[in-house]
């Protein structure tokens, strides 16, 4: 591919999700770009992911919702969560009521992680990626241009660098210097597994979570369930944290994910009743996962020409399931200003400070909203939230995240500040 009159390049750090999708869809725009992976190859530990209505918007915007869409092998929907007892016999205590204008929005669907990245490793050009590449540092060079330091002893320069890393992001330290201070571990694991659906059926259960996404809430643990798959695979992620909320501790030591025995999960979940304990009763296997976030939220998603998008920037709960969403919205922001006509090496840092000026405010407004999610899922019992509480909290909590028009909002805020642009790139 023909390189574009961009005179910048960009070196992104970390092939997830969101550093694949944004490598993908800047190197077809014809800018100047690699992607850093730290292992062999484009993956993720197993785990499914739902997407929301805003998610779409952004793929979609970023030319990737049919390969997306392709890769999860079902038709897109949004069957809203029912929370129910976890205890007894599971009583229903409230299903989402959404109050979407149209269809579109509330649709979405789930996708199993390493089958995403599958689908869009094929449209990166191999000859911009590089593996085996974990980033120590990155600095200033004597050139002016960023420096990546890597573990194997090379360097490589770039006019920006995005990071895409994670939680445990390098990238991040030129924002807030010593992580700790933002980056810590909530208290919470979370136990992982997928079982076929019509194992689950056989057992006779009760609770239909072949046809909807639920929540079973408790004192200090809840369950999260929802179909994959067209229905044939369950996606489970049992959660036990404090129940008094959320109380960051310093990180936790590695590795964050192992392998637990399954005795340990059900020892987690006595009091459960008989149907969640048939569902954790099939997952022989679980992955244990130690959940981190980063707290108090970052101001700035920028610093120089450095910029951090995903879990690097808004590393949050799960609650949601909101935290991959928010950082397509990332990719799709940082894509749009970037690839404007008017973006030039000598504007790069106003370019930033749109994408930081969009941003933070909203990213952390889902963050700080998960985990006051968190915080009534695992609070249903005993002399904390009744069933009406729970009802009053939950009551339109995922509307400011779904019903967000991120192409909407990325156009109107270009069009207001475009000239800041043009007149930075013809002084």
């Amino acid at each position: 591919m023909a390189l574009s009159p961009k005179d910048f390049t960009v070196a992104i750090v970390g092939g997830g999700m969101c550093g694949l999708a944004c490598a993908i869809v800047l190197n077809r725009s014809g800018i100047d770009v690699n992607v850093f992976e730290a292992a062999t190859k484009f993956g993720e530990v197993g785990a499914g992911v739902g997407f929301g209505p805003n998610s779409l918007r952004a793929l979609k915007g970023l030319g990737l919702y049919d390969t997306v869409l392709k890769a999860a092998n079902e038709p897109p929907n949004m069957r809203l969560f029912r929370f129910i007892a976890g205890t007894g016999d599971h009583e229903l205590i409230y299903d989402y009521v959404n109050l979407a204008k149209s269809e579109e929005d509330h649709t979405g669907f789930g996708i199993y992680r390493p089958a995403f990245l599958d689908a869009l490793t094929p449209l990166m050009d191999p000859a911009r990626t590089r593996f085996n590449k974990r980033c120590v540092s990155v600095e200033k060079a004597d050139s002016g241009r960023q420096l990546l330091r890597f573990a194997d002893g090379s360097t490589f320069e770039a006019d920006l660098v995005i990071g895409a890393d994670g939680i445990r992001s390098v990238a991040r330290k030129v924002i807030v210097g010593d992580e700790s201070s933002c980056l810590g571990f909530s208290n919470t694991v979370a136990y992982r597994g997928l079982v076929p659906i019509d194992v689950l059926k056989a057992k006779g259960m009760k609770v239909p979570v072949h046809t909807r996404p639920h929540c079973w809430i408790g004192l200090g643990k809840h369950l999260i369930t929802f179909p994959m798959r067209n229905d044939t695979l369950l996606n489970i992620v049992a959660f036990i944290s404090s129940p008094d909320g959320l109380k960051l501790s310093p990180e936790h030591p590695q590795p964050w994910v192992r392998t637990a025995p399954q005795q340990e999960l059900l020892d987690g979940f006595q009091g459960f009743g008989n149907d969640a304990m048939t569902v954790l009763k099939h997952i022989k296997t679980p992955s244990l996962w130690s959940i981190h976030t980063l707290h108090p939220p970052l101001k700035s998603f920028v610093a120089g020409r450095v910029v951090l998008v995903g879990d690097a920037a808004h590393g949050m709960l799960p609650h949601l399931g909101a935290g991959v969403g928010q950082g397509f919205e990332d990719v799709y922001t940082l894509y749009r200003v970037l690839t404007h006509p008017a973006t030039k090496k000598t504007n790069l840092e106003t370019a930033l400070a749109i994408y930081d000026d969009m941003r933070p405010s909203r990213a952390n407004m889902v963050l700080e909203g998960s985990i006051k999610a968190g915080n009534v899922y695992d609070g249903f019992g005993e002399s904390k939230y009744s069933a009406e509480d729970v009802v009053t909290h939950l009551t339109g909590q995922w509307d400011p995240v779904w019903f967000y028009d991120i192409v909407a909002e990325v156009s109107d805020t270009l069009k207001q500040r475009e000239n800041e642009l043009f007149s930075l790139a013809t002084s």
